[in-house]
């Protein structure tokens, strides 16, 4: 993961610097000011190998812990806050029963600073890698407001909501890669076992081959004695594009041409808004102020387009633009995405109006899933049929010509 070298200033108005793990740079100004740092200077490391053996106890503190970890921890602590034990007392029981070390070294850690008469949410804020944004000011909210059980509630609740629209969005993509694996499988195998015996069998026949066969006889040689090359290519093309999206540069190129691809740039503006609509409707119905809980969704979204497009609105709703009026211009949100938020803003409940284009899109990532799982499976059946049909028919021109020859 990328290193980041920073300057920010604290509550206390002393600059500090330092250096912290981040996807991009919104990611890391995200961190710094869940820990109350108002950055000034964000700066990517080259040297990201060094950088990493460096902030070492930054990756341990948040090994581990999964969402579904987060989402029984933030559940059980809102049943133990309602039936009025205390934070300290709950927390050191869900550290004893924890699912993960990893998180039961978070929690431990998290109640060494409540102890030391820290409030909780600055306490969870010293955990970046398992609490985000978007937790700690909920759960600051929740203390400011004296309703820390609903908040946690609602948390964990978007916590499960999250969950389930991350696993239908990759297993809508996995199942045909799984399909195009196998594809590569079987089609390795007969060009590597099947097709060189029947050149063989061609070459001491002695006879004329079909452009065909010939074809297939030499691409099958290709793969005979390259196939370390072509390994490499499927297994390096993939990593590089990873590696690529990884960086600030990377992820804005890479997003803007995946928002556009067909059937999948559906899915991910869908995905995208839902996620959107969801944690802005959990913020504002908990208390945060606007333009904080923007700056907040934007990360939240997946895709640097949509990101960037929410950040802009940001900066439009801070200069006494509406929300709507900025989100009008941007060809990611359809029409009915923004009436709502209009009409949210003019009636006062935005946040409702929010939750239920959340649902909507929830509901259409979810069919949109399915159709382009329905869509796919025979687009590739038929490729993959077509390709072995092409080998079969290649392998057996010339027999049909020798069966010919000696009919004639």
């Amino acid at each position: 993961m990328p290193v980041f070298d920073f300057q920010a200033k604290g509550a206390d108005g002393r600059v500090v610097k330092g250096e912290l793990d981040a996807a991009n740079e919104f990611e890391a100004r995200i961190r710094l000011r869940a820990q109350r740092l108002t950055p000034l200077r964000i700066d990517p490391r080259k040297n990201f190998a060094m950088a990493g053996r460096k902030t070492g106890s930054m990756f341990s503190r948040g090994a581990g812990v999964s969402q579904k970890d987060l989402q029984v921890f933030t559940r059980q602590f809102a049943v133990m806050v309602g039936a009025g034990v205390p934070i300290v007392q709950s927390i050191e029981a869900m550290a004893r029963g924890a699912r993960s070390p990893g998180m039961q070294h978070c929690l431990n850690a998290i109640v060494s600073e409540v102890e030391r008469g820290r409030r909780l949410a600055d306490s969870l804020a010293t955990q970046p890698l398992v609490f985000d944004r978007l937790y700690i000011n909920l759960v600051r909210a929740g203390e400011e407001g004296g309703v820390l059980e609903v908040i946690l509630n609602r948390l964990a609740q978007y916590i499960e909501t999250s969950v389930k629209l991350k696993g239908k969005v990759k297993g809508a993509l996995f199942y045909p890669a799984a399909i195009v694996v196998v594809a590569i499988i079987v089609v390795t195998f007969i060009m590597i076992f099947v097709v060189p015996k029947m050149a063989e069998m061609f070459k001491q026949s002695g006879q004329k081959l079909p452009a065909l066969t010939i074809f297939v006889c030499n691409a099958s040689d290709f793969v005979v004695h390259f196939w370390y090359v072509i390994a490499a290519v499927l297994f390096l093309v993939p990593t590089a594009i990873k590696m690529f999206h990884d960086t600030p540069d990377g992820r804005k190129v890479l997003d803007a041409i995946f928002i556009k691809v067909p059937v999948f740039g559906d899915l991910i503006k869908k995905s995208a808004i839902a996620r959107f609509s969801r944690t802005l409707s959990t913020l504002l119905a908990s208390g945060v102020r606007i333009i904080d809980a923007l700056e907040i969704s934007a990360g939240t979204t997946g895709n640097w387009m949509i990101e960037k497009a929410l950040l802009d609105a940001r900066d439009a709703v801070s200069r006494g633009q509406t929300l709507a009026e900025p989100l009008v211009q941007v060809p990611y949100f359809p029409n009915m995405v923004t009436q709502m938020i209009s009409i949210g803003e003019q009636t006062g409940n935005i946040d409702q109006m929010l939750a239920k284009v959340a649902d909507f899109y929830e509901d259409e990532v979810e069919s949109a899933t399915d159709a382009m799982t329905s869509l796919m499976e025979p687009i590739l059946m038929v490729v993959l049929g077509g390709i072995i049909a092409v080998i079969v028919i290649a392998m057996y021109l010339p027999i049909f010509s020798m069966a010919n020859t000696a009919g004639g």
